[in-house]
């Protein structure tokens, strides 16, 4: 399942792995009691669910995400001269990696190893806009899934949809003092062979400064570059 771009039916598994129908079911019915699936049901398609990502998360926190991605990270702080930073998707949050900070800059709340909303932060944003439209209507379900830090951001599925499709089109998203009064991100995903969204790329600065030269195009090319080295 984490090898295909999108949701798939239980039929589809069964063929694939040579196995009977009822076994699948069996087998998918088990991971989804414990969160590692999810059944889409108006679709009849299983998805992965947010056992999964916290699984992936865990692994690319301990290994070779974090690893191969502090030097681009640094290597983006040097030539914006802002701080930047890297997460993963943990369910409908972000959990930062890697952090670099640039000098004499405002200090952050995206410390390494803090959890932030998905939906407000840039590096979310741009991870849940490569995400199936499937997984996304499971991690938001309705209004009661969205929180706020300063009254600024989504607040229901339609809304966050609105945000998610300009994310597409764009080929990167930002935040506006949505995680902290008086200061501005922009991030792009890192995708895997597959088109997963394994990780987000960002950088933050002061509302009150221009926005640094080319920001969103090196944070972009930062994010390709991590995807080619984890290849």
């Amino acid at each position: 399942m984490a090898a295909r771009p999108a949701p798939v039916a239980a039929s589809a598994i069964a063929r694939e792995l040579h196995l009977p129908r009822s076994t699948v079911h069996h087998l998918l019915n088990t991971l989804a009691a414990h969160g590692f699936v999810l059944h889409l049901l108006e679709e009849r398609r299983w998805a992965l669910g947010t056992a999964a990502s916290e699984l992936a998360g865990g692994f690319a926190r301990q290994q070779p995400l974090a690893r191969l991605g502090r030097p681009l990270v640094a290597a983006l702080a040097d030539r914006l001269g802002e701080s930047t930073h890297l997460g993963v998707l943990s369910g409908a949050d972000v959990i930062y990696i890697v952090e670099e900070r640039a000098p004499r800059r405002p200090a952050l709340v995206t410390d390494v190893g803090v959890r932030l909303p998905a939906h407000l932060t840039a590096t979310g944003r741009a991870m849940l806009a490569a995400l199936p439209a499937e997984q996304v209507r499971a991690l938001y379900p309705d209004v009661a899934a969205f929180s706020t830090r300063t009254g600024r951001g989504p607040r229901t599925p339609r809304e966050l949809r609105e945000l998610l499709r300009g994310i597409r089109v764009a080929g990167h998203a930002s935040e506006d003092g949505e995680v902290t009064d008086g200061t501005r991100s922009v991030g792009a995903a890192v995708l895997d062979a597959s088109g997963w969204p394994i990780a987000g790329i960002a950088t933050t600065w002061s509302s009150d400064a221009p926005e640094p030269p080319d920001a969103a195009a090196a944070v972009v090319q930062a994010a390709e570059e991590l995807r080619r080295r984890l290849r």
